[in-house]
């Protein structure tokens, strides 16, 4: 089954190709404060303050560093329920200076918290107040009481990455304050599943930079030092992610403004088509976005047909019948990747769409409004 972030109901026949997401989904790890601090951690300090002689030269990545690290901070969250213990705990995270009076960490990073304060790497510690959180784009935004005056805002990437890119991860891995790893852009525009729920993180950047517990919420910046995403997962051994810059420009000012982001909803179950889909569907080309199910009374109900049966190849289902979706507002969509990355950075609920696509061995051009994705 392939999911999407505009989607409710998961279809889930036994079909490998349904079910997968991105192939190292299963091992994904939130890289925040979802396991509460206990006595026995490892704890270090990055002793940024301490004049020293003799430094060695270092190079354009400690040149990086030195712009960005008073610009980011570690996340302490107290009152997070330890499912060790059955007490409350002490997690913690990463974030970093959006501007004068915010700082933008992760969703998950601050999600059950009671209060959560910061230090900065000059060791000053602030209070926060939670200004907003979007749990379907794992973004939340802090007003703090204090920034130092040498944290200045890290702006936000307006180009968007690409693979091979030189970037940076910059927070408190492990409670390691001020840790950087560097790595390149692996990937971009994935889809990737949310951890224990039924929905997908669309648009985000993978990376080889070393991410670990505590990375969440801080800066994935590139040479001049732009976030071009904020961390938010490890999925296994050099693969980590971050919600891109450009998913973060259009929720952070939502979240500023309104304390919360309003997400566009088609309301269909949907896989991507591969060689048996075309072929039992008579599609020229493998490409596009069948759709296997429509939720009642979503913006889709009366407007997409679904599929009307399955047939088995290779022992797995495929759908037969109903819609495949090639076109939103005359962007090509040949993927879930493509569909969930148009949804979120190129469209917002009310929109209408012109969609284009194949329905009973023709093209079909449809029209239909988006809803609000429902955020339970």
């Amino acid at each position: 089954m392939e999911f999407y972030p505009s989607d409710m109901n998961d279809f889930r026949p036994d079909r490998r190709q349904f079910l997968s997401l991105v192939g190292v989904s299963g091992g994904l790890s939130l890289a925040g404060c979802t396991e509460p601090r206990r006595d026995g951690g490892v704890e270090g300090g990055s002793a940024h303050s301490i004049d020293r002689d003799d430094l060695a030269d270092g190079s354009t990545f400690t040149d990086v560093y030195d712009a960005v690290i008073e610009s980011v901070t570690q996340v302490r969250v107290f009152g997070v329920d330890d499912p060790l213990t059955d007490q409350e705990g002490q997690g913690q995270g990463s974030g970093f200076v959006y501007d004068e009076n915010h700082v933008v960490t992760n969703e998950h990073v601050v999600a059950g918290g009671e209060e959560v304060d910061l230090q900065y790497i000059t060791g000053d510690w602030t209070s926060t107040r939670i200004v907003g959180t979007d749990r379907l784009s794992d973004l939340a935004v802090l007003e703090v009481e204090h920034i130092p005056e040498e944290a200045t805002p890290l702006p936000l990437a307006q180009d968007r990455p690409v693979v091979g890119q030189q970037v940076l991860a910059v927070g408190n891995p492990f409670g390691l304050e001020g840790s950087m790893s560097q790595g390149v852009v692996s990937g971009v525009d994935r889809t990737i599943e949310a951890p224990g729920q039924d929905f997908s993180f669309p648009n985000v950047i993978q990376t080889d930079a070393a991410v670990n517990p505590g990375n969440s919420g801080g800066p994935l910046v590139d040479l001049d030092g732009n976030v071009i995403g904020v961390v938010h997962a490890g999925g296994g051994e050099n693969i980590g992610f971050a919600i891109s810059a450009a998913l973060a420009n259009r929720v952070v000012p939502a979240l500023l403004e309104d304390g919360e982001f309003e997400h566009s909803y088609l309301g269909i179950q949907l896989a991507s088509v591969d060689r048996f889909i075309a072929e039992e569907n008579d599609l020229e080309e493998a490409a596009g976005i069948a759709v296997v199910g429509v939720v009642d009374g979503g913006p889709a109900d009366g407007v997409l047909e679904e599929a009307t049966s399955t047939t088995e190849r290779g022992g797995e289902p495929v759908p037969v019948g109903g819609d495949v979706i090639v076109e939103l507002d005359g962007e090509p969509i040949p993927d879930r990747h493509a569909l969930s990355t148009f949804l979120a950075l190129e469209t917002s609920p009310g929109n209408e769409l012109e969609v284009r696509l194949w329905r009973d061995g023709e093209i079909v051009v449809e029209t239909l409004v988006l809803g609000t994705r429902p955020t339970e």
